[in-house]
């Protein structure tokens, strides 16, 4: 937990707006293992430890299928405590009959898989950051095949059985999809506070606070002024930044205002949205 408590800036929750909101809802605790704590017709709270909502559910009256090549969600990810874990999870996933990917990026093992309205979806596990290898301040990530069978392994030592989402479960970082890879850095470092620890090959950067290999990930896989999608169609609504302090937070507004952002003040929150137009909830730590 040490890259998502003060003084680092991270995602703690997201919101994603759902075509059926009872489909989703049996995915997320059956399939991904969440505990369910709040629910209307139209609105759900989830969360790992059954009190602290991580992912909010909603379904729009007007909402339409998510659309294809625009901006929004690439994956939210959700990091768990250890490798067992992981394992344990994987697992899971090919008891139920779910397709996956899989990599060991360095810095973290990960596995890939979707939702029912098609929202990206990453679970995985931090190596130890000791062994990250940083190069003139540039984290070094690659994409390489995941030991499945060590993973498996590690599940099989552990004695345990999957039962649903570890209860320390946190949302590790966000990917989006942008238009604009050069406005989205400005957006995120210069307004936001976050620092480039990685660019890769001119399509994806890769931002983070207290060198962390990534608390958000911005990629133009879709296309180089890629539109936004409709208000009303499933996908990302919004997610929450947590700031390590007010003062902190009271600077990211001024700096967002001084490259041209608009900062909303919504039920006494601060709403802001990139220039691909993600929505995003900043608030402090209490």
């Amino acid at each position: 937990m040490q890259f998502h408590r003060p003084p680092a800036i991270y995602p703690a929750s997201v919101q994603l707006k759902a075509t059926d909101l009872k489909r989703s809802l049996e995915f997320y605790q059956e399939i991904v293992g969440f505990k369910v704590f709040e629910e209307s017709s139209s609105h759900a709270n989830l969360g790992a430890d059954g009190k602290t909502a991580i992912l909010s559910l909603v379904q729009p009256e007007d909402v339409v299928p998510k659309q294809g090549r625009t901006t929004g969600l690439y994956h939210f990810a959700l990091r768990l405590p250890e490798r067992s874990h992981l394992g344990l999870f994987v697992k899971h996933l090919a008891e139920k009959g779910i397709e996956f990917g899989a990599a060991d990026h360095l810095v973290s093992e990960a596995i890939y898989f979707e939702d029912p309205d098609k929202n990206g979806i990453e679970v995985y596990v931090d190596t130890d950051p000791e062994s990250w290898e940083w190069t003139n301040g540039d984290v070094n990530m690659d994409t390489l095949p995941l030991d499945l069978d060590s993973l498996l392994e590690e599940a099989e030592q552990s004695s345990q059985s999957w039962a649903g989402l570890p209860g320390s479960t946190i949302v590790g970082h966000i990917h989006l999809h942008v238009s604009n890879l050069v406005q989205a850095e400005t957006f995120y470092a210069h307004g936001l506070g976050f620092e480039v620890v990685l660019r890769f090959r001119g399509s994806a950067s890769f931002l983070s606070t207290e060198k962390y290999h990534h608390h958000v990930g911005v990629n133009i896989w879709n296309g180089v002024d890629a539109p936004r999608p409709p208000k009303h169609s499933a996908g990302l609504d919004h997610f929450t930044l947590v700031f390590p302090s007010q003062e902190r937070l009271e600077q990211a507004v001024f700096d967002l205002s001084c490259i041209g952002a608009y900062v909303e003040n919504v039920d006494g929150k601060h709403f802001v949205e990139d220039p691909s137009g993600n929505g995003i909830v900043l608030t402090a730590v209490s």
